[in-house]
């Protein structure tokens, strides 16, 4: 039998309060005191994976190393601890339904009435035990996606509460995250909400363990007994979680708070070494403390919402920090570059990212800010898509290909440089079908990208259907506009490059979901850089 230990993180009166960043908070203190932990997200909806979700819908796809498309969540759990997770680390009620059905239909029940309880709760069990059972982990820390009372909640809740009474109050706890609302016009924090939503937890058979509150305002101690005392939780159990300036000062403020002695006291646990920070707070002081700024403009289809881009707006982060740079976003809307100047829009800045996305729209003011980039010496850094039009701007302007185009955009385009890939033109199918996960890629010598990495052969995490066409390869590519990465076993481009240029790297792959606070990723790294030397001049 295994020995892990399993914590619960549910949440209350509403939603994006911050259960994964709590989470992840916890579980880089853990760590930090030589636990092994992983962290796993479980959500309420019924599609089997966020990756045919519109990013205004639920923010970015996540794309796993093992190529499970996932909650947005995923990466700040990989950003916190520096370590990867996989298919078993995001669970929907759309995946949970299908495994049943799948079941039902081959005979497993033997002829049983499939039901919610017990079939699909033990499924639900089952999966959140999976990592548990490996035996790699002491703890796994599993937050349920939604918020305590919603319908779509019910079997993950009931499924908490079996598990519980399974394993054993020693063995489990849960942590309950509500918001202290603060009433401008009475002038103080109201409690109430969190009394009901802890109320609505315990009919459904589960007393929270620990309540973390988010609050703008400093919580008084006769608040906290008063929170303790209605929600039957001891006086320590109360966590405050006041607004900070940067999700990367929750993990301070929950040990702080204590929130870590509590969790172990609760599962009788000793820490197995004395908390280890370090490289957490050199980090933040760096973070904190920049000697530089910098402006980088952002450019894609979904920046109204700024969890569509959230790993490239983290990866910016870390790479600011370690190079003691403030870096100030500017969000610019694809369509906006259609109809506008570009140079209006795009000067004054020091570096330019143009970011993934899917389809035609806003795709001409994604090439004409890549043709000012280019022409302008401004740093350019491409991703996937973003790649994908530097190669049809420079086929439209420099290689005389005027009709250069994808077939995503225009199916019957004379120039296809960018085409659908062989093996994507059978699938019907849209869900968990493109080229996902981690594939290798092999650099070109003294290329910009093969001295960022400082190694010749790297893997990335991939995510797309469409690729450069290798019949346009003698057309468009010159002894300028180069082929720097190329996947040795298909021949697929990964990484194009401008040598006429500072700094002008298109890659096909998703570098931002490869970025951690420990280990900023070298493609980030070095186009902040080259944005710092493109400022200096």
């Amino acid at each position: 039998m295994s020995n892990t230990k399993y914590i619960f993180v549910t949440g209350g009166v509403t939603s994006s309060l911050g259960k994964g960043i709590i989470a992840a908070s916890l579980a880089k203190l853990l760590q930090g005191q030589d636990f092994k932990v992983t962290i796993q997200k479980f959500d309420p909806y019924i599609n089997v994976d966020p990756g045919t979700l519109n990013p205004y819908e639920h923010g970015e796809c996540f794309v796993t190393d093992d190529g499970a498309e996932t909650d947005l969540d995923l990466g700040h759990y990989e950003r916190f601890l520096n370590v990867t997770t996989s298919q078993a680390n995001n669970v929907t009620t759309g995946r949970v339904y299908q495994s049943v059905i799948e079941k039902e239909r081959r005979g497993e029940f033997l002829g049983k009435t499939v039901q919610v309880i017990p079939h699909i709760t033990n499924e639900i069990k089952e999966r959140m035990q999976l990592l548990g059972n490996t035996g790699e982990y002491d703890i796994v820390i599993t937050e349920i996606g939604g918020t305590v009372g919603d319908i779509e909640s019910l079997p993950y809740i009931e499924s908490v509460r079996q598990l519980i009474w399974d394993l054993g109050k020693e063995n489990a706890l849960v942590i309950h995250l509500t918001l202290i609302p603060f009433l401008a016009a009475a002038g103080e924090l109201k409690t109430k909400p969190t009394q009901h939503s802890v109320k609505t937890l315990m009919e459904s058979g589960i007393s929270a363990d620990i309540i973390v509150c988010r609050t703008e305002h400093e919580l008084s101690s006769d608040l906290k007994e008063k929170l303790a005392l209605f929600c039957n939780v001891k006086r320590e159990s109360i966590i405050q979680s006041i607004d900070v300036d940067t999700i990367y000062d929750v993990p301070l403020k929950m040990l702080d708070e204590g929130l870590d002695k509590v969790v172990l006291e609760k599962l009788q646990l000793t820490p197995k070494k004395d908390l280890d920070l370090k490289p957490w707070n050199i980090f933040l002081e760096k973070f904190k403390n920049p000697k530089h700024t910098l402006k980088i403009g952002l450019v894609g289809k979904y920046v109204e919402l700024q969890d569509s881009y959230k790993s490239i707006l983290e990866s910016l982060i870390h790479a600011g920090a370690v190079n003691e740079t403030e870096i100030e976003v500017i969000s610019i809307h694809s369509e906006h570059l259609e109809d506008g100047d570009v140079t209006k829009q795009l000067e004054g800045l020091h570096g330019l990212i143009v970011a993934p996305g899917f389809g035609e729209r806003g795709i001409e003011g994604k090439i004409s800010s890549i043709a000012y980039a280019r022409s302008n010496k401004l740093p350019f850094f491409g991703i996937c898509l973003g790649m994908q039009m530097a190669v049809i701007e420079y086929a439209r302007n420099q290689a005389g290909l005027t009709h250069a185009n994808s077939t995503e955009m225009e199916a019957d385009c004379k120039e296809a440089v960018i085409d659908l890939m062989e093996t994507q033109k059978s699938i019907i199918n849209k869900g968990g079908t493109m080229r996902l996960g981690s594939w290798d890629c092999e650099l070109a010598a003294n290329s910009k990208s093969a001295i960022a990495y400082g190694s010749k052969i790297i893997s990335e995490r991939h995510r797309h259907r469409y690729e450069f066409n290798n019949e346009f390869q003698e057309r468009v590519f010159d002894d300028q506009f180069i082929v720097a990465g190329t996947n040795p076993e298909t021949g697929l481009v990964e990484i194009i490059e401008y040598h006429n240029h500072p700094w002008f790297v298109g890659v096909q792959f998703h570098p931002e979901y490869k970025s951690t606070v420990s280990n900023p990723h070298p493609l980030f790294v070095a186009f902040v850089q080259a944005s710092l030397a493109h400022k200096a001049k």
